[in-house]
């Protein structure tokens, strides 16, 4: 069975960050990595390592994703991206 993490987070991404920086520093990890967010009320998953995918999200600061991990490094892909999408 392959391991997996679930984590809601609202987003709080700094302007220093750009969502292009997360989805190459992402790419280290063996880890499958999706980003769900509910848009006009309907709920879209994509892969973070897909930039088509990320620009569909459109992400914003207050935005409510739900982030799901699976692979053998789902632990540190999870500390990863979530940390890297919910500064303080």
């Amino acid at each position: 069975m392959e391991n997996s993490l679930t984590k809601d987070i609202v987003v709080n991404i700094s302007d220093k960050v750009t969502i292009v920086e997360v989805s190459k520093a992402t790419q280290k990890f063996q880890s499958e990595i999706y980003l769900k967010k509910n848009i006009n009320g309907t709920p879209y998953e994509i892969n973070l390592k897909s930039f088509l995918g990320l620009i569909t999200l459109q992400l914003r600061n207050g935005d409510h994703l739900n982030i799901r991990t699976v692979g053998e490094d789902c632990v540190e892909a999870m500390a990863d991206v979530a940390g890297y999408l919910s500064q303080s």
